[in-house]
């Protein structure tokens, strides 16, 4: 009863998405495919092992956590920021027994389904592209990092998606901000590549725990429970800072 304003606002969501479901899924396989070519494949003669594995193999764990993230990111802030700006839809929220942390829980929903659905298309990809395989039991243990991963990016874009109110702006903070974040936490190449004065910032990021730790947990079953806290207590707190962000705007 508590969260039936939060599903009636994700079957919404989710309505829109089965609507353009094809054109959405070609464009977010097109940039993680992309990379994966360019340094995967075309970087592969260059680049022998990482961490005890090929380097295409090394960053396909990422490029697929990559993909749920992001989707769920942008789905959050665009989805909140036309809901707010253009359709006036969260007006039409505000006159219902529907609460703001109701609203924000949909919106989580709804990215971590959008994450979900396209992480999942995009790894299917690289799988029939490459050797890449994993035990379906270490599934499990991906999820414990993907789901308050998807979280804290769905948490970060209805922020984003709140406070700012030019489209441009928005572009900007994911080009600045968000990219720069994903790349620097291990993506690419292992964490070791950093001067040794820098791996203790850099370890201190919560998206180094996301990806360091799904990648050990899709790729060796692992559940390193320090990656796993730290991503954890802070999808909890941008949670609560995302609700009073929004109850704050809503109010003025």
């Amino acid at each position: 009863m508590i969260l039936r304003g939060s599903l009636a606002i994700w079957r919404r969501d989710m309505l829109v998405l089965r609507r353009s479901i094809l054109s959405e899924l070609v464009a977010v396989v097109a940039y993680p495919l992309t990379i994966y070519l360019a340094f995967g494949i075309g970087m592969k003669g260059y680049i022998g092992l990482v961490d005890g594995v090929p380097y295409a193999l090394f960053i396909a764990p990422g490029l697929i956590t990559m993909t749920a993230v992001n989707a769920a990111y942008n789905e959050s802030v665009w989805s909140l920021w036309f809901h707010r700006r253009v359709q006036f839809t969260i007006e039409s929220y505000r006159v219902t027994p529907i609460s703001v942390s109701e609203i924000v829980i949909a919106k989580i929903l709804s990215g971590f389904s959008h994450g979900l659905i396209k992480g999942l298309v995009v790894g299917l990809v690289i799988f029939a592209i490459t050797p890449f395989r994993f035990p379906s039991e270490n599934l499990v243990a991906y999820l414990a990092f993907l789901v308050p991963g998807s979280a804290l990016f769905s948490c970060a874009g209805v922020i984003c998606g709140t406070v700012m109110d030019k489209p441009e702006t928005i572009g900007k903070v994911e080009a600045v901000f968000v990219m720069p974040l994903i790349f620097m936490s291990g993506l690419f190449f292992p964490l070791s590549s950093y001067p040794a004065a820098v791996i203790p910032w850099v370890r201190a990021l919560p998206t180094t725990a996301l990806f360091e730790g799904a990648r050990q947990a899709l790729v060796a079953g692992d559940l390193p429970y320090a990656f796993l806290g730290q991503v954890m207590v802070t999808a909890l707190l941008v949670f609560i800072a995302a609700v009073w962000i929004f109850r704050w705007k809503l109010s003025e």
